[in-house]
């Protein structure tokens, strides 16, 4: 089964190899991770727990697997070898799902679970649990292995799912589940720091590092504070280079190069190279994952690159060209393609052919006015940042630049203004007068 199929059910993942890209085993799938939710709304599966060759498990998120085929599971070849920890909030599906007795909604009566099926959000590397594979009748051994088998919706049962009261961190996490990053990092904003510590736990690390890179500086280094320092390394690692280069600045030199050292060493590479430079430079500022191609890579190429789901808007909006390697630093930068350039193009044209060199590049010494006039001066939203040698080194973009621009309680500003609004809106709608003062 590829991903983007229908459906995987967890029973048969038990044992999977896990490949890397390049075809050699990385380990196989042991169990698989998920975080329950309030009322009958379907788990999001977090990963899967991967017992490597050394015997260790580690934990693999569902964000880096980019296939589940017929017996085995392909990665991005990006894996975490740290020792897998279960969470407060996290469920271990073949271990605490299974052979679990629940209710059948529609007629009260006991069945036993078998399995429960997987699937994926389309277009996404999300995955949820939506289907439950179970056994009529909860009496002897042997009428639980003759009973009728049946598959329902998560929603047909109960019994699996949190309840509703309570004020533990999963029932907090499920309530905000669907806010954006920026959104729930004024939620955490404005929770006491014990809560918020709670909370930021319970946070899965992808999760929790989209938050934190919206949350303002003595935010961010409480939580990370707060953290056992192995998670805060795997939580760097989560979010882009430059963000965690700007957090780990905030910090002590011993606790910043303590943290660096723990961070598997391809993470650490990039955000140790944006240290050297000054905050409100562009070197300072620039993210060190642009999307790169080489110069005979194809049009459709660069629209798949562009189509990435988790990719910035400013950083889809154009490719750079560049000689070999394509990880920054990379060799000679060519120039840069605009995505509408890429839509007026045929599909197999080469993107060396119609790359835009009168953009002239900047260095990384490049203040922060000078940046400001220059994405003002061409109406781009980033531009490429290249060392002496004509390397690329990244590409600053328009979100980083006003993060920068702005005043520092910004966020927080922003958050009062979208609430007032928002009260407003519920005020008309239902006739309320609005509260005096």
């Amino acid at each position: 089964m590829v991903l983007g199929a229908q459906r995987v059910f967890v029973s048969h993942l038990s044992g999977v190899a896990v490949f890397d890209p390049v075809g050699d085993q990385v380990g196989r799938v042991r169990d698989v991770v998920a975080m329950l939710r309030v009322g009958g709304h379907p788990p999001r599966v977090l990963g899967l727990v991967v017992e490597v060759v050394s015997r260790r498990r580690i934990f693999l998120p569902m964000t880096r697997v980019t296939g589940v085929a017929s017996g085995q599971v392909i990665t991005t070849g990006v894996v975490n070898m740290r020792r897998f920890e279960q969470r407060p909030t996290e469920t271990l599906v073949l271990g605490e799902l299974l052979d679990r007795q629940v209710t059948l909604v529609e007629t009260g009566e006991k069945v036993t679970v078998l399995d429960v099926g997987l699937t994926q959000v389309p277009g996404r590397r999300d995955w949820l649990i939506d289907k439950v594979f179970v056994r009529r009748g909860g009496g002897g051994l042997r009428r639980r292995r003759t009973g009728e088998t049946l598959t329902v919706e998560w929603s047909a049962v109960t019994g699996l799912s949190l309840e509703e009261e309570g004020q533990g961190a999963a029932n907090l996490l499920a309530t905000f589940e669907q806010l954006r990053p920026a959104d729930l990092a004024n939620v955490l904003h404005h929770l006491s720091p014990k809560r918020r510590a709670e909370v930021a736990a319970a946070l899965d690390d992808d999760r929790l590092a989209d938050v934190l890179e919206e949350l303002p500086d003595d935010d961010q280094v409480e939580i990370l504070g707060k953290l056992k320092e192995e998670r805060a390394a795997d939580v760097l690692e989560a979010m882009d280079p430059d963000d965690a280069a700007d957090l780990l600045s905030e910090l002590p030199e011993g606790d910043m190069n303590r943290l660096l050292e723990l961070m598997e060493p391809q993470d650490a590479a990039p955000v140790r190279r944006l240290l050297k430079y000054e905050e409100r430079t562009a070197g300072g500022m620039m993210t060190t994952e642009p999307i790169v191609l080489r110069p005979d890579a194809t049009v459709a190429d660069a629209l798949a690159r562009v189509r990435v789901q988790d990719l910035s808007a400013p950083l889809a909006a154009q490719v750079y060209v560049c000689r070999p390697p394509e990880e920054t630093p990379t060799g000679k930068y060519l120039g840069l393609v605009h995505f509408q350039r890429l839509l007026r193009e045929p599909p197999g044209t080469l993107v060396g052919s119609v790359v835009d060199t009168d953009l002239r590049p900047l260095p990384p010494d490049t203040p922060l006015p000078t940046l400001t006039s220059y994405l003002a001066a061409y109406n781009i939203v980033s531009v490429p940042v290249v060392d002496e040698s004509g390397s690329l080194l990244g590409a600053v973009t328009v979100d980083d630049v006003l993060d920068h621009l702005l005043p520092d309680d910004w966020r927080e500003a922003a958050a009062r203004e979208t609430f007032a609004l928002h009260e407003q809106t519920e005020n008309r709608r239902y006739g309320r007068e609005p509260a005096d003062g």
